[in-house]
């Protein structure tokens, strides 16, 4: 590159000007464009966080005002500890240990199916399968989690329900193990989806390292990828439980409605969910019975916010651990 001499001595680049120099404003005022844009972007994330946490604060508020009432004509134990739920008998029985019973051992039975299969089918598309096949699969086990509840529901009383009679010889089809294997096919696919994310997260270099020191495709993947992983992949078996036992339409539609403590893998049962979307409608306003299924969406809450916790704090554990 040439120079030239400016009038004033300054040496300038050869088919340059002073007036070149003049681009400075231009970047600080680009600069200034660009902050305020990112300002402008945080500001807005931010009021819609604290939208959210606003909106959550009032759906806790509103369980806690027409629930909190239950407990001035029921104690607290017999509430939680009693075998009966009679909400319209004279004299009432709003024991909820039969729906607590349900609720748990379907999502305890549903992840039994769901947690193998869809950690299994995550470890197949990020570690086994060709590109093109993991191409395919991906979407489909995504659509997966698209379908409504309500369709799933139909199709496990109509279609597996009959099924599960004739195979078992059972009275009826619409019973625990039914409503547990149509909540694992609702949960597959976000224990897979979030689970392979993790899987493919984990940088190739582990893998690389692995296989260079001798090990089997098979070793790489149990002794080095998954346990990088496990920090996520236990976060995507918490979310899945805690859809499984959050779960309303298909337990009502597939559980069989009875409010008893199951005794067998074939008893019909009513989950929490079941029972507030099927009874809500027929309680008195501001009765006893109305009160007492805003006390069990308080302790379905509670069990939701447990299973949030659990996944926060096994996420942060297994992370400082790897």
């Amino acid at each position: 590159m040439t120079y030239r001499e400016h009038t004033k001595g300054e040496m300038i680049p050869e088919g340059s000007s002073r007036g070149d120099r003049g681009a400075a404003p231009t970047d600080t005022l680009t600069g200034r464009g660009t902050a305020l844009g990112e300002w402008v972007a945080e500001s807005s994330l931010l009021i819609i966080s604290l939208i959210s946490i606003v909106v959550l604060g009032l759906i806790l508020l509103f369980l806690l005002m027409e629930g909190l009432p239950t407990f001035s004509f029921v104690s607290v134990k017999a509430f939680i500890l009693g075998h009966l739920w009679y909400p319209t008998d004279e004299p009432p029985d709003f024991g909820i240990l039969a729906l607590i019973m349900g609720s748990i051992s379907v999502t305890l039975i549903s992840s039994l199916i769901a947690v193998p299969s869809g950690v299994m089918t995550a470890i197949y598309l990020s570690e086994i399968a060709p590109p093109k096949m993991a191409e395919i699969l991906k979407p489909a086990i995504e659509l997966l989690a698209s379908l409504p509840s309500v369709v799933i529901g139909f199709f496990g009383m109509v279609a597996v329900a009959p099924l599960m009679q004739r195979i078992f010889d059972i009275p009826t089809g619409l019973n625990l193990f039914t409503a547990s294997i149509m909540l694992a096919f609702m949960s597959i696919p976000t224990i897979c989806t979030i689970s392979e994310d993790a899987l493919r997260s984990v940088p190739v270099t582990y893998r690389e390292a692995s296989m260079a020191l001798g090990a089997t495709p098979f070793e790489t993947i149990s002794k080095v990828t998954v346990p990088a992983a496990l920090s996520g992949i236990t976060t995507a078996i918490i979310l899945g439980m805690s859809r499984a036992i959050g779960e309303t339409m298909v337990v009502l539609m597939v559980a069989g409605g009875a409010a008893i403590i199951p005794g067998s893998l074939f008893d019909p049962i009513r989950p929490m969910p079941a029972s507030i979307a099927s009874e809500m409608g027929e309680a008195p306003f501001r009765g006893d019975h109305y009160h007492a299924l805003f006390a069990t969406g308080i302790t379905l809450f509670l069990f939701t916010i447990l299973f949030n916790i659990l996944a926060m704090s096994a996420s942060r554990r297994f992370r400082l651990k790897g």
